[in-house]
């Protein structure tokens, strides 16, 4: 039954109608006329016959009642956050595999849901596990409700835990989860790897915080070095965490033995960046027949300043599509006394690093004609000083020519049989591995870190890494469906904003849901959710006597 209008003349009329069959055909049956529009409109015949009908429906008299601000919200959840990656925690076995590690341990709460609770609060809003102890009470998380701050401290200290032979819960975690996904991931044929640096306010446990290179421009405080491994197609599937201290050159080859010895990866060409690369390693990752493509220092290799960078082969152009525009490279592959390199040049980025050098010297000049000596202490000035020889300094024109060899270079060694542009290609996926460190580190907050433990502090990082997982899963089905340009931070808000309101009228309860945000219809489909209807009835509980008849 509806309201249909129908124009006579210079005036519109209102009629009620109903759909009717006759004759095994559809009609449209006039059961009232209603009058003219405007005579209609201005008496509320309308209006009163609305509020009429909805006196006798409850979902219609509730929801406008709390449209209208008549009705108090008794509790407010989020279920946002739980309906999207509660779905994804399932399905990619992250729920069966830790509770298959959890088997047999009585710890006596929920440990999967404890650590569930930290990865859905670190992917939401971060923070320390005190913030997510009192966060969680905003948002429905099924199976949390008993959970407090203590049952956090120890699922993070059951995560970073020893299970023997210098391996981690963690490592157990990673490995049965690679094992579950693993139809999905297909073999993995290359594997990305890079590190990071997180640092500490507090000592930083007993063996993990240490001070070393300090890639966030802290080396006054202890730290701990992350690196995580990517598949081919940028889901991570392993990471390691290992004392600030460390060096990177000294992690590639165990890196390497673990993905051969615990995850079953044999032929993978393992892709890193110029930190990696040593003699010792690429000496290391021949004898056990591994490929590989690592990033170059240029600058302080011989072999590439007076062999590779002089080689008079012919460049190839490369012309890489990228969100804005593209990205133009020439591309070469040299081979010196059996050892590949391939040197790529990016004119754009070339003409970059002129330009930053004309500032630099230009600045340069300035302070040399006031006579500043104390410019030596500056790095960008002093890599253009000639040695001082009775007089003052001066621009060393021969380091100025020296550096500008080097614009918008990269240099790679590899040993595999790809052509030189896949070989630049597959290298420039290792910025996803980058894009993670940038998301675990500023997106998810994984810092500050105040655990004192080593084993918290494993579980604690380790949670920024199942974020990660969910995370890019959200993302690659997002992509599947063609649904890209979403913005991760508006896709939290929304799904932050999702709620369900509890409110009563005459005595009776009922769940009512808010409207979602823009992105939440797109990412539900990604994900294969359906919201849940916007009323819902809450059964009268039980009186005492019923429950003790039953």
């Amino acid at each position: 039954m509806f309201v249909r209008a129908k124009k006579i003349g210079g005036y519109e009329y209102l009629y009620l109608v109903e759909n009717a069959r006759e004759g095994g055909r559809h009609v449209q049956r006039v059961i009232k006329a209603l009058g003219r529009r405007d005579e209609v409109e201005a008496s509320g015949l309308l209006d009163s016959l609305i509020t009429s009908a909805a006196r006798h429906s409850r979902r219609s008299i509730v929801l406008s009642s709390y449209y209208k601000g008549e009705l108090p919200e008794l509790k407010r959840l989020s279920i946002g956050p739980d309906l999207m990656f509660g779905r994804l925690w399932q399905e990619l076995g992250c729920r069966d595999v830790l509770r298959e590690l959890l088997a047999g341990r009585n710890f006596g709460f929920d440990v999967e849901r404890a650590v569930y609770l930290a990865v859905l609060h670190r992917l939401m809003v971060s923070g320390s596990d005190r913030h997510a102890d009192g966060w969680r009470h905003a948002v429905r998380v099924p199976g949390a409700d008993g959970l407090d701050l203590d049952h956090a401290y120890k699922a993070m200290a059951w995560l970073g835990e020893g299970v023997g032979d210098g391996h981690f819960m963690t490592d157990a975690i990673e490995e049965t989860l690679y094992r579950y996904r693993q139809p999905l991931l297909g073999e993995v044929s290359v594997a990305f790897f890079d590190t990071t640096s997180l640092w500490f306010e507090g000592k930083g446990g007993t063996r993990l915080g240490r001070r070393g290179h300090s890639k966030d421009y802290r080396p006054h405080l202890n730290q701990v070095v992350l690196g995580i491994v990517l598949d081919g197609d940028d889901r991570p599937i392993a990471s390691f965490l290992v004392p600030g201290n460390t060096a990177d050159v000294t992690l590639l080859v165990p890196v390497v033995s673990r993905l051969k010895e615990r995850f079953g990866v044999v032929h993978a060409c393992v892709v890193a960046d110029r930190g990696m690369i040593s003699a010792a390693t690429i000496a290391d990752l021949e004898a056990r027949g591994i490929e590989y493509i690592l990033g170059v220092r240029e600058r302080s290799v011989r072999e590439i300043r007076q062999d590779v960078l002089d080689d008079d082969g012919a460049a190839v152009p490369l012309t890489i599509p990228r969100q804005k525009g593209e990205t133009q490279l020439d591309i070469k592959d040299v081979t010196i006394a059996k050892r590949r390199y391939v040197l790529a040049r990016n004119e754009e980025e070339a003409r970059k690093d002129a330009e930053a050098r004309a500032d630099i010297l230009a600045g340069l000049e300035r302070k040399l004609a006031q006579g500043d000596k104390a410019l030596v202490g500056n790095a960008g000035f002093r890599r253009f000083l000639a040695e001082p020889k009775g007089g003052g300094f001066t621009i060393d024109e021969a380091k100025v020519e020296a550096d500008a060899r080097f614009d918008g270079l990269f240099v790679l060694r590899t040993n595999t049989k790809l052509s030189a542009l896949q070989v630049v290609l597959r290298y420039r996926n290792l910025l996803a591995v980058e894009d993670a460190f940038r998301a675990a580190k500023a997106l998810l907050a994984t810092r500050p870190i105040f655990h004192k433990t080593d084993a918290a502090i494993r579980g604690h990082i380790f949670v920024s890494f199942l974020a990660l997982v969910l995370r890019k899963e959200l993302f690659d089905r997002l992509a599947v469906r063609r649904l890209k340009g979403l913005e991760w931070q508006r896709i939290v808000d929304d799904l932050v904003d999702l709620s369900e309101v509890e409110v009563e009228q005459d005595g009776r309860r009922a769940l009512l849901r808010t409207a979602p945000g823009p992105t939440i219809d797109p990412v539900c489909r990604a994900a294969g959710i359906t919201l849940p209807p916007v009323f819902q009835e809450i059964p009268a509980s039980k009186t005492p006597s019923e429950t003790c008849g039953a």
